[in-house]
Order: C-alpha cells, then sequence, then structure tokens
C-alpha cells in the first residue's frame, strides 16, 4: 500500500518555533541595552567619584585662598574629561563646613552632580536625561602647612 499523504506535506505536524526567532533576537537586544545602560550607570559612579576627590584634593592644596574654589572645578572636569565623559552634563559644587572659608583646619566637601542619559547605545551616545550621579568627598585643610592664615585649632 502506498499513501499519497506522505510525511512533510500539510499542515497537520507543524510545530511552532519559526515565530520565535525575532523575538528571541528582539529579546536579546534588550538584555544588551539593559547591560550597557548598567554600565554607563557605574562608569558615571566611578567618574564622579574620581572628580569629587581630586576636586577636594586641588581645593585643599591651593596655594592662596583666592585660587581654590576655581582650581577645585578645573581639577573635577579635568578628572570628568579622563573618562571620557562630557563636563558640559556636569555640576561641580565646592563648599566649606560652617562660614570659616579657606583657612588651617576647615573642612571642604566637592560635590559633583553628573547626568546619566535615558539609553546609552555602544559607538552612539546617550538620549534623555534618566537620573543623575552624585558623589560627594570631602578633605580638611592641613593645619600644618605653610602659607595658609590662622592657627591650627582642629
Amino acid at each position: 500500500m502506498t499513501s499519497e499523504s506522505g510525511r512533510g506535506c500539510g499542515d497537520s505536524g507543524q510545530v511552532a518555533g519559526v515565530e520565535v526567532l525575532p523575538f528571541g533576537l528582539l529579546m536579546f537586544i534588550i538584555g544588551l541595552l539593559l547591560v550597557a545602560n548598567a554600565w554607563a550607570v557605574v562608569d558615571a559612579n566611578l567618574a564622579t567619584t574620581t572628580a569629587a576627590r581630586e576636586g577636594v584634593r586641588a581645593f585643599v592644596e591651593a596655594p592662596v585662598a583666592t585660587e581654590a574654589q576655581d582650581r577645585a572645578v578645573a581639577a573635577a572636569a579635568a578628572a570628568i574629561v579622563g573618562y571620557g565623559r562630557s563636563p558640559f552634563s556636569t555640576r561641580v559644587d565646592v563648599a566649606t563646613i560652617g562660614d570659616r572659608g579657606w583657612q588651617r583646619c576647615s573642612r571642604a566637601v566637592v560635590t559633583v552632580h553628573h547626568e546619566v542619559p535615558l539609553l546609552t547605545l555602544p559607538f552612539i551616545g546617550g538620549f534623555g536625561h534618566a537620573f543623575d550621579v552624585v558623589a560627594r568627598q570631602s578633605e580638611v585643610v592641613d593645619p600644618f602647612r605653610d602659607g595658609v592664615e590662622g592657627e591650627a585649632r582642629c
């Protein structure tokens, strides 16, 4: 007996699966974008922490009080650029605790705010604005260094 309804003819035995390939590719691309965005946040955190640390160090090591603020902002911006980030999406705030200003034993605080894009694509860049990554560092002006006015009362 020969049968005309041979194997592979008709739709009776077809199993779904072909339409899953585009869906799987879409999920893979979305997963890659999520990983790239997560890395952008981690990288922004490293960049802002380094910028805040370099900014506060430049502030407390400035030779005179009139240059301290400018040196702190310039050092923080240079650190951000060193990480390949845009200094235009970064804000640097420099302050001293209390109203002591730049003198012996005064604590300086540098806060760096950096905007993280909503969507980051490798080799293309970022789009939108999701949130700010903020890093804060503080340091005390050395009480025993030369050239600073006031007494060492820490």
